[in-house]
């Protein structure tokens, strides 16, 4: 696993994650025009790499061919770059995206679990400053759906249909949360996950994912 150098690092819009081909305005986050005229339910989209060789090869084998071990190499390399490092330590609590009951009896293991609890243990050994906690009991996901993978858009968005659910006791109008997922394709399954949360009160909502389809 060492032979893999940090991801380099590109502009990115700030809302869907996709590669931008300018930097725009350094004081403020950019966008495409698509998230321009359609808004995520979150402020900002933070992502580590394209799925592309060797990348999407190293999540697939984790994730799909049941390797859970290479959870922690891929939370270190995330850690590498500095303004997903800072994006993780400003947060109060990162919320994996949750995988259905089914789901995760057939995978044997979350792998945004897997990740949020590496990264707030290790913001926690950090002086100075206890960083985000991670907490799987918020956001839900009590209802198994058809996998994602195989959908356009139009499904996606249909397959997840009140798909999530969050804690009726939760409270977060006042807490930055931090979602983290492995991959982004269309955003659909982000957008359902963060559409639950603010309508059960959120208020400051990032996403994080490791790679983002081109």
């Amino acid at each position: 696993m060492q032979r893999f150098a940090p991801a380099p690092q590109q502009t990115r819009c700030s809302g869907c994650g996709l590669p931008l081909a300018t930097a725009g305005d350094a004081a403020k986050p950019p966008r495409c025009g698509a998230c321009l005229r359609r808004p995520p339910p979150w402020q900002h989209c933070h992502v580590w790499v394209d799925y592309g060789y060797p990348w999407a090869d190293i999540i697939t084998r984790w994730k799909l061919q049941q390797h859970p071990a290479l959870a922690a190499h891929i939370a270190r390399w995330v850690l590498s770059s500095p303004p997903l490092a800072a994006a993780l330590q400003q947060a109060d609590v990162l919320l994996p995206l949750p995988l259905s009951p089914q789901r995760l009896r057939e995978r044997g293991f979350n792998q945004a679990a897997q990740l949020a609890r590496y990264w707030a243990q290790h913001f926690a050994r950090q002086p100075g400053s206890p960083g985000p906690r991670w907490r799987s009991d918020i956001l839900l996901r009590p209802q198994h759906t058809a996998a994602q993978r195989s959908l356009g858009r139009s499904a996606r968005l249909r397959n997840l249909h009140a798909a999530f659910a969050v804690a009726p006791e939760a409270q977060l109008a006042d807490l930055h949360l931090l979602v983290i997922d492995d991959v982004i394709t269309t955003g659909a399954t982000l957008r359902a996950a963060c559409a639950a949360l603010r309508a059960a009160g959120a208020q400051h909502i990032s996403v994080l994912a490791l790679a983002r389809t081109p």
